[in-house]
């Protein structure tokens, strides 16, 4: 079995209900166990053009699957739940592979660990509630010495689930 942690955004509807949704249903895949989801954190856009607000979380599951195999699953699930890529920033919600165990993945379609995961409070603040001492692969910190490290502008606030 493989721990691997996912990052959870929604910015259309009612974010902390999507995020919940999308849980349940990665939790309802054969060879995934979901074990932990933080809190729901409402978070500013940075970087993009939109003025709805996100809802972040990030959960810990163990799995079977193959990386491949999960992020077939996840972008499966986006698009049940309406994710329309094409559509630009806002999405109703969107799944990332932030940690697959410790491994280090780099092709085409993934890219493991996430590769923003040091530079965004809207995943930081989230993945240090849940684990503040995992310990990214490539750069050797933890959650917590990220998020310390984290010189951010972003806006977030800890909320709770409906």
């Amino acid at each position: 079995m493989a721990l691997v942690f996912i990052g959870l955004g929604s910015n259309l509807g009612e974010g902390p209900h999507n995020l919940q949704q999308a849980w349940k249903r990665l939790g309802q895949t054969k060879g995934v166990t979901p074990l932990s989801l933080s809190s729901p954190y409402k978070t500013e856009p940075v970087g993009i053009t939109t003025s709805h607000w996100f809802t972040n979380a990030v959960g810990v599951l163990e799995t079977t699957l193959a990386p491949h195999e999960l992020l077939a699953v996840m972008l499966a699930t986006e698009k049940e739940m309406g994710r329309d890529r094409s559509a630009g920033h806002d999405r109703s919600i969107d799944l990332d592979i932030l940690y697959y165990d410790d491994q280090i993945i780099r092709d085409d379609d993934l890219e493991v660990p996430h590769p923003g995961i040091s530079g965004r409070l809207f995943v930081l603040a989230p993945l240090v509630e849940i684990a503040p001492d995992h310990l990214h692969p490539g750069l050797g910190l933890t959650s917590k010495q990220m998020l310390m490290a984290l010189q951010s502008p972003e806006h977030v606030e800890k909320t709770r689930w409906n």
